[in-house]
């Protein structure tokens, strides 16, 4: 089936259908059920995550016959992530189908995930007959109220009639900037009921044009004027579009690019003198630097969520220009001089055109050369070091940049290895080096490793996390075993949950709930029939990864890495010398 991208408009080659019959005849009478199948294929939806449940089962009933392939999982939580994977990886929405009262509750933290970090799903969740709505009964609950605080919308279908309205209205909102999701609460007897209503053809949010010419030229020439510009890349400058226009301006301007890690891999090899590092979390960056000294900073597709501005606008003394298909969030600390709303591409085309043969001022050029020299000895393997203790972990980071591919998706959780792999894991491919930056979370890397195998088969994928990250979500490595999905996972285990421990060290000198317990991770693999490894010295890490990247199936490599330097690693302070 073809499909219309939601980045494109369709108005003249689709179009809606939510009538009875192209002739104006009453359609067959078909269950909602059915016809909630016939939206997903109208959207060209591929998978649906879920588990099933009675409240939802007329709907998986319907999938046996007709529509997307079904993958059923260990806990709803993690269909919520797989979804999610989808839907940054693709731009397409993911979908998720669960059943009433916990199937839906335990979507709250995959859910809320997608709608800070910008990543489309569409949930369906079951709920009990609407007679029993406002009954104390099973499973019944507010869904609408408990959906509405992790969405961007939810709502109750009361009437099989509206199912296919409902269901489109949540695609359209889910693909509208700010992306996220959307939820649509079916009760079981809206499911069984029979409608005419129908839905076969997608209808998505039209595209944008580029920001006024005015404005443009307004931009341009605050960038011409400026001593030191610098670009800060946030979390919507990454879909492809955005990208190819990025490169085509950096192709006839001179000016430094800092990533989010949200944007990591939107400048490529061709392009890799523009790329400053990225910036998160702690300001002690290369990339923090330029934006302390930038007069100027044109902010692309940029999100407060990524890292907030009173980190790298502390003293409010920067000109921003805010260029984005969204308005600014005003804060004291992100006030845009000026604001290019408009399709990020064709923005960024209709700049370049303005500032053709822009370079940086020779000041400004020379403290760009020397962060950048900085960035490249902070990517340097240190050399032999003592592994008594376990593996130091920017050594097996910058091993991992040596040895993958460049198509290689690397999927990334949430602990202290997260931030050594955004400074030192280089990227050239927008969205092939994913992070939770908005909420943090732990335990997506594996099930996001699961949808991204589906999304770009016969690629390799990697997914990474600590030991605690890992045991959120490592039951679905049945899952993988029975899609035959192939990664490798590797596991940067040291026993505690570190990114918490070094930063309460910092605070009070000491550390408090910190402490796991031990456990055998190959053993846990390959209970599930998927393989496991463990690697104790650097130098038997690249075997191991080698035969983990050619096994079929999921691979896991457990690693025993040495934390002990974190604070000092991580948290080393500039701001006493550089950032003044």
């Amino acid at each position: 089936m073809t499909t219309t991208s939601p980045l494109q408009s369709d108005d003249d080659t689709t179009e809606t259908t939510l009538v009875r019959s192209d002739a104006g005849t009453p359609a067959p009478s078909t269950r909602s059920a059915e016809r909630v199948v016939e939206c997903l294929k109208a959207y060209g939806v591929q998978w649906v995550f879920g588990v099933p449940g009675a409240k939802i089962d007329p709907v998986y009933d319907a999938l046996i016959d007709d529509g997307p392939e079904v993958i059923v999982v260990r806990h709803e939580q993690n269909a919520a992530f797989m979804a999610a994977a989808v839907g940054r990886l693709s731009g397409q929405p993911g979908v998720v189908l669960v059943t009433s009262g916990p199937g839906t509750s335990n979507l709250a933290t995959g859910l809320l995930t997608a709608t800070t970090e910008g990543d489309p799903v569409v949930a369906l969740c079951g709920a009990v007959p609407r007679a029993d709505r406002l009954k104390r009964t099973h499973q019944t609950m507010d869904a609408v109220g408990m959906l509405s605080a992790v969405t961007k919308s939810a709502g109750e279908v009361s009437v099989a009639d509206n199912v296919p309205e409902a269901i489109a209205n949540a695609f359209r909102e889910a693909t509208q900037e700010p992306k996220g999701a959307a939820a649509v609460v079916l009760p079981y007897d809206v499911l069984t009921d029979s409608t005419t209503v129908s839905m076969t053809h997608p209808h998505w949010v039209p595209q944008l044009g580029a920001a006024p010419s005015k404005s443009v030229q307004r931009a341009a020439a605050l960038l011409k004027d400026a001593q030191f510009p610098v670009i800060l890349a946030g979390a919507r400058s990454g879909s492809d579009q955005a990208v190819a226009a990025l490169h085509r301006l950096l192709g006839v301007a001179g000016l430094p690019v800092v990533e989010t890690f949200q944007a990591a891999g939107v400048i490529s090899h061709e392009l890799e003198e523009h790329y400053l590092g990225r910036v998160g979390l702690f300001r002690n960056q290369p990339g923090d630097i330029l934006l302390h000294k930038a007069d100027v900073i044109l902010t692309v597709g940029y999100d407060f969520v990524e890292y907030e501005p009173s980190k790298w606008n502390k003293d409010h003394l920067r000109v921003i220009i805010h260029l984005d298909e969204l308005s600014a969030d005003l804060d004291d600390y992100y006030r845009p001089t000026l604001e290019l709303r408009g399709d990020v591409a064709e923005t960024l085309d209709a700049l370049a055109r303005q500032i053709n043969g822009l370079s940086m001022p020779v000041a400004a050029a020379a403290e760009v050369a020397e962060q950048r020299a900085r960035l490249a000895h902070a990517d340097q393997p240190t050399g032999r070091r003592d592994e008594s203790e376990g593996v130091h972990p920017a050594d097996l980071t910058l091993m991992m940049r040596e040895l993958l591919p460049d198509d290689t998706t690397v999927l990334c959780d949430v602990g202290s290895h997260y931030i050594y792999m955004a400074r030192h894991f280089r990227t050239y491919h927008p969205r092939t080096l994913l992070f939770s930056n908005g909420q943090q979370t732990l335990g997506v890397a594996l099930p996001w490793a699961i949808a991204a195998t589906l999304v770009r088969p016969g690629t390799p994928v990697v997914s990474v996390s600590g030991d605690g990250g890992f045991l959120y979500s490592a039951m679905e490595l049945e899952t993988a075993v029975r899609l035959g999905s192939t990664f490798t996972h590797i596991i940067f285990n040291d026993g505690t949950y570190d990114m918490v421990a070094f930063q309460q060290m910092g605070k009070y000198g000491r550390t408090s709930g910190v402490q796991l317990g031990d456990y055998d991770a190959v053993a846990y693999a390959e209970s599930f029939g998927a393989h496991g490894h463990r690697v104790t010295h650097l130098d038997d890490f690249a075997g191991i990864l080698a035969q983990a990247l050619a096994e079929p199936g999921p691979s896991i490599i457990d690693v025993h890495v040495d934390y002990r330097n974190n604070r000092d690693d991580l948290m080393a302070d500039l701001e006493s010398d550089v950032l003044q």
